[in-house]
């Protein structure tokens, strides 16, 4: 008769079980592999080459640098890739520029009608937007699966024109809101192949951001109001020449803590919109700290200005760097099945929109 085995139990376990103990997929960091030197020489003959040109080798300079910065950023061992063309971006800059040469001539003929050219000009713009928004994507791919943008110009003018004006009207207490509605139509109507991303940011996220944002820069500037205002009132009683010396300090001060300011709102921001971005069932994070960003954009400043702007390329680079390496992807699922599934129709796409233009309006 066999006496009971003291081994383990060598039983198949579960299939419930297995599915539970599989390991989990790993966080995917992006990162930026682009180097100040390299660009350097590319910024510098893309200047060179639209001044003489007058202008028209931007189109060009514009699809250089775009491809540089695509081509080094990577995640999960993949790059991007930038396909504009830039007869495309040419011909919707000559628009855009004709578009304010009619604007300049119309007002100069009268108010009445540079009013109405302003009035024609505000309505063109959400179709400016959209159309670049269309280009932008429609032209970015990853592992040779293209994005797309399926937004409409009903949405475009609404989150474009509408809610802008009326941040205008409420003097700025509905701009949270109008952000919010753009990021959402920006983010929500973006797909990668056939995946489309989603925006679940609120509208209360938005407003807590920008009440932290002005609450910190309004505790700032009263601070620095209490301190150098104080100090200030002391020099006038006792020695009035020294006040004025006090005074242009604490105007300085101001001006420093308002610049200090714009890199918390870029922060908090960017982590808002990126940790409420969702590809599928893919999630994004974003861990931007305002420390780093405030010495970023102020070592850049200073370089830029004590080198005449031959430091600008080395100063993009750095924040460019910092902003995508904070980026994480957090997958749900093996990517490399979720790009698969996305590629049946990702080539195929956006056909039919050859023809879109791009327009720069920051030009």
């Amino acid at each position: 008769m066999n006496e009971p085995s003291d081994l383990p139990s060598q039983a198949t376990p579960p299939f419930s079980t297995v599915l539970n103990t599989a390991a989990p997929v790993k966080p995917e960091a992006f990162s930026f592999s682009g180097r100040g030197g390299e660009y350097f020489r590319i910024w510098i003959v893309n200047l060179l080459l639209s001044i003489v040109t007058l202008g028209i080798y931007s189109a060009w300079a514009k699809v250089r640098r775009l491809r540089y910065f695509y081509d080094n950023t990577s995640v999960a061992g993949g790059s991007f890739d930038y396909h504009g063309n830039p007869i495309a971006i040419l011909k919707g800059r000559i628009i855009a520029v004709v578009l304010l040469g009619v604007y300049h001539l119309a007002g100069a003929g009268g108010p009445l009608l540079g009013l109405v050219a302003a009035l024609l000009l505000v309505l063109a713009g959400p179709w400016l937007l959209w159309r670049s928004l269309q280009f932008k994507l429609y032209n970015t791919s990853y592992r040779g699966i293209r994005f797309g943008f399926r937004g409409s110009l009903g949405g475009a003018a609404r989150n474009f024109l509408m809610w802008p004006l009326l941040a205008s009207i409420s003097l700025g207490l509905l701009a949270p809101l109008a952000y919010q509605r753009f990021k959402r139509y920006q983010h929500s109507e973006s797909r990668f192949g056939t995946t489309h991303f989603s925006f679940h940011g609120s509208v209360g996220a938005f407003y807590k951001t920008f009440l932290i944002g002005l609450g910190l820069w309004l505790g700032g500037i009263i601070v620095i109001f209490v301190g150098f205002g104080g100090i200030t009132l002391i020099q006038m009683v006792h020695a009035g020449t020294t006040a004025v010396f006090s005074l242009m300090l604490m105007v300085l001060a101001l001006y420093a803590w308002t610049f200090l300011a714009l890199p918390l709102w870029m922060t908090l921001l960017q982590n808002l919109v990126w940790n409420n971005t969702r590809l599928g069932e893919h999630r994004f994070q974003s861990d931007m700290r305002w420390g780093r960003t405030a010495f970023i954009v102020f070592t850049n400043v200073l370089g830029v200005v004590f080198t005449l702007g031959l430091y600008t390329p080395f100063a993009q680079i750095r924040m460019m760097r910092y902003r995508i390496e904070s980026l994480t992807l957090l997958p749900a699922s093996s990517l490399d099945d979720f790009v698969a599934s996305s590629e049946a129709h990702g080539s195929a796409t956006g056909e039919g929109l050859g023809d879109l233009l791009d327009f720069d309006l920051s030009m």
